[in-house]
């Protein structure tokens, strides 16, 4: 008689269904076990980051802003950068139209995060609006590092709490104790606000390009800095960018150049 074998659905076992070297206890465990290790990386990038409105609390401060704008920026705004710059131009002086272009060309990267985080987090629309409040380079970082929407859920949303939270507590307590010691310039809190933007852009800049992209953008803004209105340098540092990317486009060879391999910055010999 031939052997009887029961039918076997060829989408697999339904979900929940342990596998053949799989306990529910165990998956239990191994579960958790990522979340903890998601929720810990979370937690240790906004805790660090955080901790950096101090820094931007007392250069609001010093900006000449009062403490209830320096937490009104960090509450409504929440982009560390845009923030640092916008009370930078407005500490050198500048036009606050000026300042405030300045800082939004330097957060509109932030959109283009979102545009990939849409995808990975799939969130229903009521949580959209706060879930965009919350994407900015830290959230979008720890977010893409992980695998499985579960865990790119988490991670995202517990950096960016841990962030919002600490971010906007140390804003108050950098503009109060600014506020409290009055001249901040005398006590070099003035520097704080750029020492924090450098630290945070260092290392992302890792290619020759991006080096070579960010010496440009040094000596524009440094350079036209005695002769441009406050405000103004940051913006024409941005053209540093499309100029290294045009440059390195006219340095790749014609069509009718045969037998050549194109050169790019990031091919250049250092």
């Amino acid at each position: 008689m031939a052997e009887q074998r029961t039918p076997t659905d060829p989408a697999g076992p339904p979900p929940g269904t342990p596998g053949p070297e799989t306990t529910p206890a165990g998956s239990t465990a191994s579960r958790a076990a990522g979340d903890r290790a998601v929720v810990r990386d979370a937690l240790g990038v906004g805790l660090a980051v955080g901790l950096s409105g101090f820094a931007f609390g007392a250069t609001a401060a010093g900006a000449g802003l009062t403490v209830a704008q320096a937490c009104a920026l960090s509450l409504l705004v929440f982009t560390g950068a845009s923030q640092f710059a916008l009370v930078g131009a407005l500490a050198a002086g500048g036009n606050p139209f000026t300042a405030a272009a300045g800082a939004f060309f330097l957060g509109a990267r932030n959109a283009f995060y979102g545009l990939r985080l849409s995808q990975l987090l799939a969130l229903p629309c009521a949580g959209r609006p706060l879930a965009a409040h919350w994407v900015i380079d830290e959230t979008s970082a720890v977010a893409l590092a992980q695998r499985g929407r579960r865990h790119t859920r988490l991670g995202f949303f517990v950096t960016g709490a841990t962030l919002y939270v600490l971010w906007n507590a140390t804003t108050l307590l950098g503009a109060l104790g600014a506020e409290a010691i009055g001249d901040t310039g005398a006590w070099g809190l003035d520097a704080a606000g750029p020492a924090v933007f450098l630290a945070l852009l260092a290392p992302m800049v890792r290619t020759t390009r991006e080096r070579v992209t960010a010496a440009l953008a040094v000596l524009l803004g440094l350079g036209l800095l005695p002769v441009l209105p406050g405000g103004v340098p940051v913006l024409v540092a941005a053209l540093a960018a499309p100029a290294v990317l045009w440059a390195e486009g006219r340095r790749r060879p014609r069509p009718d150049t045969a037998g050549e391999e194109p050169r790019t910055f990031e091919e250049s010999p250092r």
